[in-house]
This record gives C-alpha cells, sequence and structure tokens, in this order.
C-alpha cells in the first residue's frame, strides 16, 4: 500500500493548486468561486524514488444549508482519517483566520502528522507573514506559490523526507466513465469501489472534476474516471462547467476503455452522439452501460435497446452492451469484466499474411471504386500497431479512397479479424513515385 498525502484546508487557499503543482498536471478545477472541489480527488505522484496518493478534499467552512455540506464533510473526514500526512493549506497573504484555528484543531484531534503550508507566497514580502502562522501550532510553515509552480520542487523534497520510500506501482487499467447528467455515473463509481468515494446527489451536474478512484478485484487494479455529467451546449455555460467538459474529453483521451452510461429509459440526445463521437474520433474501445434497468417495466426485451442504440449510434454499433442497476449494485462488475475483454481485443496483434487475406476478402465483396477519375488499387497492408489496433495499407494513391469505403475496409477487418467489438484505425500509403 502507498502512503496517502491529504490536503485540508479550508475553502480558496489553493488545494486544488497545490494538487495540480505537485502532480504535474491539471487534474483539479481551479476556480475562485467557493466550494468548487466536491469529491476527493487522487493523483499517484512519484518523486525521487518515493511514490505516493495525493489527495486533494472539499473546503472546509461549507454553509450547512448547502445541499452537499454532509456529503463533502463526509469526504474530508474519511481523508483526515486515512492519511498518512496531511497538508494543512493556509493563505499566508490573508493570516490565521478563526476557521483556520478551528481546522487546526480538528487537525490536532485526528492525531496524524502536518506540515503547515503557507500558500499564496507569490513573493518574498509575502513570506514575512509567515510569523503570524506559527500560531496554529504546527511548527514553521512552508511558503509556497502553488499557482505560479514557486517552490513547489523544493517542497516535494521536504514531502518525500517524511515518507516512506515506495515504488510507484504498475499502472491499472484506465476506465473513464462518461454520459449525460444524472444517469449514475458516480453511483457505478461508489459500487465499485463499496463505499461513497463520490457525492452522489439528484442535484444535476454535482461531479465537476473527473475523479480518479483507485479499486482493486482479485489481485488486479483499476483505475475508475468519473467524469462531470455533459448537458447540452448554451452561452450562459461558466467556467466551472467549462472545465468539467474539458476534464470530460481529456478522460476519453486518457482512457484504455471508455464506459458510455445510458439511462434505459431517456431517449438518445445530442449530447449522447456528441459524446460518441469523441468516443469514436479518439478510437477508444467502448461499452455501453444501460443503467436504471430495474425501474424498466416488464415486457420489455434487452434486444429492443439494443436494436435502439445500433440505430440511433451507428459509428459506436460495434461496442458491446452491459444491462445494470448501480443503485441496486446489479451486474455492476460485468461492466468491468467486459472492459478488460475489450482491452485485450484492442492489444492483439495479427500476422500479416492473415491481415491480406482478410483485406483481399473485403475486396472481393465490395470493390474499391475510385474517386476523381483516379482508378484505386490495393497492393497490401501489415499491423502498425496496439491499443487501437492500427493498420498500415500500401495504394497507389490515397486520394483514390472515398471516405465510405476507408470505413467499410475498418468495418470488414473487424467482422474477419479478432476485432469484433473494438475501433481499429486504418492508414493509407501511396506508392512511391521513382524519379
Amino acid at each position: 500500500m502507498l502512503p496517502t498525502v491529504a490536503i485540508v484546508g479550508r475553502q480558496n487557499v489553493g488545494k486544488s493548486s497545490i494538487l495540480n503543482a505537485l502532480a504535474g498536471r491539471r487534474l483539479s478545477i481551479v476556480e475562485r468561486t467557493p466550494g468548487v472541489t466536491r469529491d476527493r480527488l487522487e493523483a499517484l505522484v512519484s518523486h525521487r524514488g518515493c511514490a505516493f496518493h495525493l489527495v486533494d478534499t472539499g473546503g472546509i467552512g461549507l454553509s450547512k444549508h448547502d445541499p452537499f455540506f454532509s456529503g463533502v464533510e463526509k469526504q474530508i473526514q474519511y481523508a483526515i482519517d486515512h492519511a498518512d500526512l496531511i497538508l494543512f493549506v493556509v493563505d499566508v497573504q490573508e493570516g490565521p483566520t478563526p476557521l483556520d484555528r478551528q481546522t487546526a484543531e480538528r487537525l490536532r484531534r485526528a492525531k496524524r502528522p502536518v506540515i503547515l503550508v503557507a500558500n499564496k507566497a507569490d513573493t518574498p514580502e509575502h513570506e514575512r507573514g509567515l510569523g503570524e502562522l506559527y500560531a496554529l501550532g504546527f511548527g514553521e510553515p512552508f511558503p509556497m506559490a502553488a499557482i505560479h509552480r514557486r517552490r513547489t520542487a523544493d517542497f516535494l523534497d521536504e514531502l518525500v523526507e517524511r515518507l516512506p520510500q515506495t515504488e510507484k506501482p504498475a499502472d491499472g487499467l484506465r476506465i473513464a466513465i462518461v454520459g449525460k447528467r444524472n444517469v449514475g455515473k458516480s453511483t457505478l463509481v461508489n459500487a465499485l469501489a463499496g463505499e461513497e468515494r463520490v457525492i452522489v446527489s439528484e442535484i444535476p451536474g454535482t461531479t465537476r472534476d473527473a475523479v480518479d478512484v483507485h479499486i482493486e478485484r482479485n489481485g488486479t487494479t483499476y483505475v475508475l474516471v468519473d467524469t462531470a455529467g455533459l448537458r447540452k451546449k448554451h452561452k450562459l455555460e461558466d467556467a466551472i462547467e467549462f472545465f468539467g467538459r474539458v476534464r470530460t474529453d481529456e478522460a476519453i483521451e486518457r482512457a484504455d476503455v471508455v464506459v458510455f452510461m445510458i439511462e434505459v429509459q431517456k431517449e438518445v440526445t445530442e449530447v449522447d452522439k456528441r459524446v460518441a463521437a469523441a468516443i469514436e474520433q479518439r478510437r477508444k474501445p467502448c461499452v455501453f452501460a444501460l443503467n436504471k434497468y430495474d425501474l424498466i417495466p416488464k415486457g420489455f426485451e434487452p434486444e429492443q435497446f439494443v436494436d435502439y442504440l445500433s440505430k440511433t449510434m451507428p459509428i459506436l454499433a460495434y461496442a458491446p452492451i452491459a444491462i445494470l442497476s448501480a443503485a441496486k449494485g446489479e451486474r455492476v462488475w460485468e461492466v468491468i469484466e467486459i472492459a478488460e475483454e475489450l482491452h485485450r481485443q484492442s492489444g492483439v496483434r495479427i500476422p500479416t499474411p492473415q491481415i491480406n487475406d482478410a483485406l483481399e476478402a473485403a475486396q472481393k465483396m465490395r470493390t474499391p471504386a475510385g474517386r476523381r477519375g483516379k482508378i484505386a488499387k490495393i497492393y497490401y497492408a501489415t499491423q502498425k500497431g496496439v491499443h487501437p489496433p492500427r493498420f498500415l495499407v500500401f495504394v497507389n494513391d490515397p486520394r483514390a479512397f472515398a471516405p465510405d469505403y476507408v470505413r467499410y475496409l475498418e468495418g470488414k477487418l473487424r467482422e474477419f479479424l479478432p476485432f469484433h467489438e473494438v475501433p481499429i484505425r486504418l492508414e493509407l500509403r501511396g506508392k512511391k513515385r521513382k524519379r
């Protein structure tokens, strides 16, 4: 087990900026609006031979009347209780506030090692306020300006001195869970994690960041990425919603497999089609997760939903379908099992003769017609890579092949080769002309 470092503090002291700075990439949404972070956000950090889980938490001090107060507080307390080391973050420019003092007392009761981080020390002049922070009772504060990356490298050196030397584990299968708002993405993550890992609410837009959740089953590790619920773009989209959408796109890009959640009782919308297009464009293996099946009246058969999805989202017609109830925890692990199979399919390598036999069979069924007065000829093909399976097809002139014929070839290669449920990519390369 890797040590866990929790970032704790009141709202707007820069906790999310610290997570991003120490992780070396933008994971958490940074906004001036208080209370942006709600869930427990986690990153795996490795520095100078020391690996650890870094956990960002919601800001302490949320109003008790806020509908997310209970959920955010539960996540903060869980992070504190399970931390091997706590980063207590304060704003050096404001100095210690009454809420900082209350937080300090709370952390003393937790009896966990604490490093006091004086964030927003943008210039050496700001460090003059460090003396006031000694009153919080955690010794010498460490000054930094996370948003500007000032002294973050020094802080990482300081941090790993307090932690045991542990090697970074092998990456687990990375599964992004995407879909519209309120389709049950966070409920599925919690069902798989066996705990309330992310906040679930009927309020649309509860999840804002892309939340990494590490789980393990039978010795196999998985990284589930819960993403912000998507909706139709509109002019009044605020910065938080915009960045949530960007994080979802990034989650798809970085995923090994995508779980595309849809509520079975709802019609496929333009938002669903946009998500499908993003998955197909990036050539990611995808499994449809039809959620809330327990609410469907008797008489409906699974085949009806399969046919409906094939007709409304034909670009992902090859993607397998899982039917589940995340709220009841029914058939949720079937989704992961399918994801593992898709990842395996996407990593298969095929001998060149077998590829060319399949390519020849596809041409016999439909000969390329040519384009713009050019004759289309295919010479041979070879596999270029995996994840996704990529094939290099040598032709006389790529411009002679219409896009729909290239899609036809992709479909036939998927049919004839063991890639029945995953996307593949063809790259046409023209014959070099002799000078």
